[in-house]
């Protein structure tokens, strides 16, 4: 277990705000994104079905986060996702991605439409070209929370997502949700996978922007 502080109260001072001076690893994350060669392997009763797709990727800078003498920088992200030639919503999320300098600490939230939450993180070198996080079913720090349904028939079991940054200044994600589901001797490995090309930079807080 970490050792933390006796005064858990007490935030520092003074904190930079300049989130994208201090997102380690993520820096090269922020801004618009677009991948067109995404491939999805989900269950289906039939067996594994590939689908692949075409995702839009936003992560913008957060304002500097603090738990006491915490801090945290990030980035809030959305991802929605369509098949090809299709405009209805193939997947859709939320979260942040979140950098603790003081431990090397990266942190990826997700929430999904489908009833399901989960947090995954590992220890990264801020300067590191490629990194995974990890999240376990039933975790209380990096755990992985479903709706009833979900729980029952498709047990998550570990969600694992790799990150890569490239020569070009792309960067490309592969991930990995192991899951349990009915009716099956074995894990099932959902897997996706894309590569996203930069279309936008960033944007800092609009109400900072509003006030200079």
């Amino acid at each position: 277990m970490p050792k933390f502080p006796t005064d858990i109260y007490t935030e520092p001072s003074p904190l930079d705000g300049n989130t994208l001076a201090n997102l380690g690893p993520l820096r090269r994350m922020a801004g618009l994104w677009r991948g067109e060669k995404g491939v999805d392997v989900k269950p289906k009763a039939q067996g594994p079905k590939t689908q692949v797709y075409v995702e839009h990727y936003e992560l913008q800078p957060i304002d500097p986060q603090t738990n006491g003498l915490q801090v945290l920088y990030g980035l809030r992200y959305h991802t929605y996702i369509h098949k090809p030639g299709l405009t209805k919503m193939y997947h859709d999320q939320v979260g942040y991605w979140l950098w603790e300098p003081a431990t090397s600490t990266v942190m990826h939230t997700l929430a999904i439409p489908r009833g399901q939450v989960a947090m995954a993180s590992g220890q990264v070198a801020a300067d590191a070209d490629s990194f995974e996080l990890v999240a376990t079913h039933g975790s209380l720090v990096n755990g992985i929370v479903s709706n009833p349904f979900i729980e029952h028939a498709f047990t998550t079991l570990e969600w694992r997502i790799g990150v890569a940054f490239h020569a070009d200044g792309s960067w490309s994600y592969d991930q990995d949700t192991v899951m349990q589901i009915q009716g099956l001797a074995e894990p099932f490995h959902h897997t996706d996978r894309n590569r996203l090309s930069k279309i936008g930079e960033p944007s800092p807080n609009p109400l900072a922007l509003a006030e200079e």
